[in-house]
């Protein structure tokens, strides 16, 4: 799953996973975070629990992810 924010509500600092710099409050970022668990880790439809993998990018980096290594 992917949402967009527009950092208006964001009131801390998050690091980018593709870059590993600091996303600073009030900057327009995306979240992800898997729709369904992985490697049955979670039940599949405990939709809540798979939120709490949810990573904040940048979204040049988010773009840029099948280009890196």
């Amino acid at each position: 799953m992917v949402r967009p924010l527009s950092g208006a509500g964001s009131d801390k600092s998050y690091r980018c996973p593709g870059c590993d710099q600091l996303i600073p409050p009030r900057t327009p970022h995306l979240v992800t975070w898997p729709a369904y668990a992985r490697d049955s880790d979670l039940d599949p439809w405990d939709t809540d629990s798979a939120a709490d993998w949810r990573r904040h990018w940048h979204t040049v980096c988010w773009r840029a992810r099948g280009r890196r290594r």
